[in-house]
């Protein structure tokens, strides 16, 4: 931390120091860019940490590239997975090159978060030029506030998609702001395919269209060709997903709802308010700017001002649809980590396009002065709030017990044995792919899913379907692990009446560890899969007391 504190002091210095120079020279933007880079990609690298959901994308990836297409267990057609264009991006490597797919996943996301620093900085001079102002340095003040947030530093190692979902949703942007509709369209339906929240950027930018064609700001061709890029890719994905997994609404999608809508909207308020305690600089920005847009209305051209006021729409809009759908359990508010970035834009270009006509440079060092210490701030969120860098460390050793868990199952069980598991992602992966995994949750389970009970005292978003008498009865995993925190600091003999009579309680001491795993196996295979178990040197049976 002490490294990174460094080199945000040392960027900040640079960037208030040469600010003038930053404006006036592309050769002190090219340096100011690479020094911000730097220190994004430092900020990645203090959480280096692969996601316990990421796993599960990664096993559908690994079951490409071994042949059995985009499924959780081969043989079961079930989308348990909401980022169809991640999982490919990840699975071709490995299938093509034999790539690992964990290694591939993280340095790909890094590179995407790298990526959204440089589209932030070309976004925002891109809207500023377009009102006629030359202030490139403000790019340079929106990728410094962009390399500084702490949820897209966290996601960007993770594996999981957040830093190609923002890329592309930039990418978008600056389509439109090029006035390049067919592309925005094809963005924007590769935003969708990496997560369905691009369905509402969609929308709202078509909409946008519309209303610029209605106002002769753009042609009717603009909002037609956005819709012919966008239909190119989102028919054919739509009609194979109907057609190979049966459902419109994806499985992943499914086995997060069915709360009340009462609960729903408690649980997302809650990720909110939280996400806003540790953001108020980035959120106080946004108000700034909105008023400032709504005092100096007649300030700047009108295409200019109406795509800061789209990103300000989109990022408003995109925030309440995830307080809607209740947020989500992970660390450092995944879901919202795109809204920082996209405040950035919005603040940074509004400040140019409400420029005196003809201003050549900022007048005050006001701006990198913000920039830096929001910045700072940002450092100071990560290091001091307990829900960002402490808990991803915590969730680092609890995904890396959960792995060596995994692999000792999939190395000492027969192939096409049955296990469940409450914890459904770097335990399933490593157990390999003959390996046939249950989600008690759902996520990768039809009929749990879409038929299960739900229970709001279960747990957050996404822990509240269940149907244990269908996985006991009907699926009949030969051994399950109820434990999502990997190992635990004691022996539990303890049994889980959810899995009724018919399992018998196991517990494995991790050799020279005070670590145990308590597994839960059928009473009549429990002898031979002890001593199957057991051959794992690393694992030591030791049975409960009688």
């Amino acid at each position: 931390m002490f490294v990174l504190g460094c080199g945000w002091l040392v960027l900040a210095v640079f960037v208030v120091a040469a600010w003038p120079k930053i404006n006036a020279e592309k050769s002190w933007r090219v340096g100011a860019l690479l020094l911000t880079l730097a220190f994004s990609l430092l900020n990645q690298l203090v959480f280096s940490t692969v996601a316990e959901d990421a796993y599960i994308t990664f096993r559908y990836a690994l079951n490409i590239a071994e042949g059995y297409g985009p499924v959780f267990n081969p043989g079961e057609h079930v989308e348990g997975y909401s980022n169809f264009l991640w999982m490919i991006v990840i699975a071709l490597p490995k299938a093509m090159f034999g790539w690992d797919i964990v290694v591939t996943a993280s340095v790909f996301g890094v590179l995407c978060a790298l990526g959204c620093v440089v589209m932030v900085y070309l976004l925002v001079n891109r809207i500023v030029a377009s009102a006629e102002r030359e202030l490139p340095a403000l790019g340079i003040a929106a990728a410094v506030l962009t390399a500084a947030a702490s949820g897209l530093a966290a996601y960007g190692p993770s594996g999981l998609e957040t830093p190609l979902f923002l890329l592309l949703v930039l990418g978008v942007f600056y389509a439109l702001t090029t006035r390049h509709p067919v592309v925005a369209g094809v963005f924007v339906t590769l935003a969708g395919m990496t997560r369905p929240d691009g369905l509402l950027i969609a929308v709202l930018c078509g909409l946008w269209l519309i209303w610029a064609a209605i106002h002769q700001r753009h042609t009717w061709w603009a909002p037609a060709g956005y819709a012919l890029g966008a239909l190119v890719f989102a028919v054919p994905w739509t009609a194979w997903r109907v057609t190979y997994y049966g459902h419109l609404v994806p499985n992943a999608i499914a086995a997060k709802s069915g709360g009340s809508l009462g609960w729903q909207l408690g649980q997302g308020w809650h990720y909110l308010t939280q996400f806003s305690l540790v953001h108020l600089g980035f959120l106080l920005l946004a108000l700034v700017t909105i008023v400032a847009m709504v005092a100096r209305r007649g300030r700047g051209t009108p295409v200019a001002r109406s795509m800061v006021w789209l990103v300000l729409v989109v990022t408003v809009a995109y925030t309440a649809f995830v307080t809607y759908a209740g947020g989500d359990w992970m660390p450092a508010w995944r879901l919202l980590a795109p809204v920082p970035p996209l405040i950035a834009v919005a603040a940074a270009s509004a400040y140019g396009v409400l420029a005196k006509e003809g201003a050549r440079r900022p007048n005050t060092r006001l701006v990198p002065l913000v920039a830096s210490v929001l910045a700072g701030l940002s450092v100071l969120v990560t290091v001091a709030s307990p829900n960002v860098l402490d808990r991803m460390h915590g969730w680092r050793t609890a995904i890396s017990q959960l792995s060596e868990i995994g692999s000792w199952l999939g190395t000492s069980l027969q192939p096409g044995t049955v296990i469940s598991t409450y914890a459904n992602g770097t335990l399933s992966y490593h157990a390999g792919t003959q390996i046939v995994v249950v989600d008690v949750l759902g996520l990768t389970d039809e009929h749990i899913a879409r038929d299960g009970q739900r229970d709001e005292n279960a747990g957050p978003i996404g822990h509240i379907a269940s149907d244990y008498d269908y996985v006991v009865n009907v699926r009949r995993p030969s051994v399950s692990v109820t434990t999502g925190n990997g190992y635990s600091n004691h022996q539990e003999c303890g049994f889980d009446a959810r899995y009724g009579g018919d399992d018998q309680v196991a517990t494995f001491q991790r050799a020279g560890l005070p670590e145990w795993v308590t597994l839960y196996l059928r009473n009549d295979q429990a002898a031979t899969l002890i001593a199957d178990l057991a051959k794992d040197q690393r694992f030591v049976y030791v049975a409960c007391p009688a």
